[in-house]
């Protein structure tokens, strides 16, 4: 299973991508993010990165719903991301080969945009 040492491993084998200085990761290309660390809210309201789980940029609607809804086991969203085409992903339960699908595909994404 996956880790923050494999996102960050194969996020920067990725031309023109910036690591954000963070208390986890974060990622960027062309000044947008691709991939970064779950900022989870705490009862009392103060962020906690989680390095265990990695927000991922999926391009669109159609591709979160089709991963929230297809794999819940691996993939989730929470009302404050459901505006936007990003969905979080639990690294402990993702392979390397699927890491290095959604990594380099949400790369390709920010690329293209």
């Amino acid at each position: 299973m996956a880790d923050e040492h494999d996102v960050r491993r194969l996020a920067l084998a990725l031309a023109g991508v910036e690591e954000i200085p963070s208390d986890g990761f974060d990622f960027r290309v062309g000044g947008r993010g691709f991939v970064w660390s779950y900022p989870e809210r705490s009862a009392s309201g103060r962020r906690e990165l989680r390095t265990d789980i990695a927000v991922l940029f999926v391009g669109d609607e159609a591709e979160r719903q089709a991963l929230v809804l297809g794999e819940p086991a691996l993939f989730f969203s929470t009302p404050a991301y459901e505006r936007f085409p990003l969905v979080m992903v639990r690294l402990g339960k993702v392979d390397l080969a699927r890491l290095t699908e959604l990594v380099t595909d949400a790369w390709q994404m920010r690329v293209d945009d």
